[in-house]
């Protein structure tokens, strides 16, 4: 059972928020499940990802749970952090470390029933949002809305467009893919193309298995480490959580269609493994391995795998191809559009590090139009504009 704090507040309009620890992880999967269902939420809301090495990822976990008529219809995952001084840090479905939240979480935010995000995550968040700090990693921007609804001292730490191909619009036009992307975008894919066809036929492969899968992931960790070793950079699987979070990930996720591995050949040759997620007919890019060859700069394993794994997602009768945050050239590119995540912070108003925060950013000039709370409060509840983009460290996880 979850443990529920004896405080857990009652509504009059029979909703009940709870807040406590985990006890019993399998129960709280089994509830979970159920309110997936029902909502609307990402892969990365899902309990496939966010169950994934839980116990790991989670050691001081706080639930918060919303039910109405005995039915759960909001829960978010927290893990605590504590701090010598000032409030804990409760990091919504990060462990708060960065050894454990390698795999990067995006597209985040409470499991809420569908239709009823806004009212839900207010709940959640307002119910926390007086007593501890909160960090919000990859939430979208009616997510951030509602948290400067809740929190006293609210900060964004990092903004990044996530570029998308709309594969329905595109299949609605009748065009194939190749043919509704820019003159100079066709032209790269089609002279990589060529190149590789020289030596053979292209030929694409799906993990149709967990061992197949594992074997695409060892050797995608190949090629990523050998690219970003070669430019002086540790690489995603530098630390050995990465991979074994995604070796047990994949154990769960490909028998329920939520992993995708796509491996790019020619003449027995792999050009690129695409590691993706699947989740409500939206193919998320999350990782990548290709093969680079410094004779030619023609050849581009990135545009090759990329537009094969489009194609993959065009045919199967998927509704978008996400590439995740970073605002990569090759993205741009490749993709028609774009939803904005970000990285937030909040905390009440005697939070010290948050308060300094605030201070600091308040001297510079940076705070936001004025927020929710009284005039002494306004200036505190500030944001850098989202048109300022910072670096994301997953980013630099990209080479095409």
């Amino acid at each position: 059972m979850t443990r529920r704090a004896a405080g857990a507040v009652t509504r009059l309009d029979g909703i009940t928020v709870g807040v406590g620890g985990v006890a019993d992880f399998d129960a709280l999967g089994l509830r979970w499940r159920d309110l997936e269902q029902r909502a609307a939420g990402s892969f990365f809301q899902s309990w496939t990802w966010v169950g994934c090495l839980v116990a790991e990822r989670f050691p001081d976990p706080i639930l918060v749970e919303v039910t109405e008529g005995g039915r759960t219809v909001a829960l978010a995952l927290f893990n605590r952090v504590r701090r010598r001084f000032g409030p804990a840090v409760l990091h919504l479905g990060a462990s708060g470390t960065s050894e454990l939240d390698c795999p990067y979480v995006e597209q985040n935010g409470v499991l809420s029933e569908a239709g009823r995000e806004t009212e839900l995550t207010a709940f959640c968040l307002h119910t926390v949002a007086s007593r501890y700090d909160l960090s919000l990693p990859g939430i979208d921007e009616p997510g951030l809305m509602t948290l400067r609804r809740v929190a006293r001292l609210v900060r964004v730490t990092r903004s990044q467009p996530s570029p998308f191909v709309d594969l329905a619009a595109l299949r609605l036009s009748g065009q194939d893919y190749l043919g509704s992307r820019s003159a100079n975008t066709r032209q790269q894919i089609r002279r990589s193309d060529r190149l590789y066809e020289r030596r053979g036929t292209i030929a694409v492969e799906l993990a149709g298995t967990v061992a197949a899968g594992h074997a695409m992931l060892d050797e995608m960790a190949e090629l990523h480490q050998a690219a970003w070793g070669a430019r002086g950079r540790p690489g995603a699987f530098a630390r050995p959580f990465f991979g074994r979070f995604h070796h047990a990930l994949i154990a769960t996720a490909l028998p329920r269609g939520e992993a995708v591995l796509i491996k790019v050949t020619c003449n027995t040759t792999t050009i690129g493994i695409v590691y993706n997620f699947l989740f409500r007919r939206r193919m998320l890019s999350y990782q990548s391995g290709f093969a680079y060859d410094g004779r030619d700069s023609h050849a581009k394993p990135g545009l090759t795998c990329h537009a094969r794994a489009i194609e993959v997602a065009l045919r199967d009768g998927d509704d978008v191809y996400d590439f995740l945050a970073g605002d990569d050239r090759y993205k741009r590119s490749l993709a028609d559009s774009a939803h904005q995540q970000v990285w937030a912070e909040s905390g009440p108003l005697w939070s010290p590090c948050q308060l300094a925060h605030a201070i600091w950013e308040a001297m510079r000039g940076r705070w936001d139009e004025p927020g929710p709370h009284d005039k002494t409060l306004r200036m505190f509840n500030f944001d850098k504009s989202l048109s300022r983009q910072r670096t994301d460290s997953k980013e630099f996880l990209y080479l095409v």
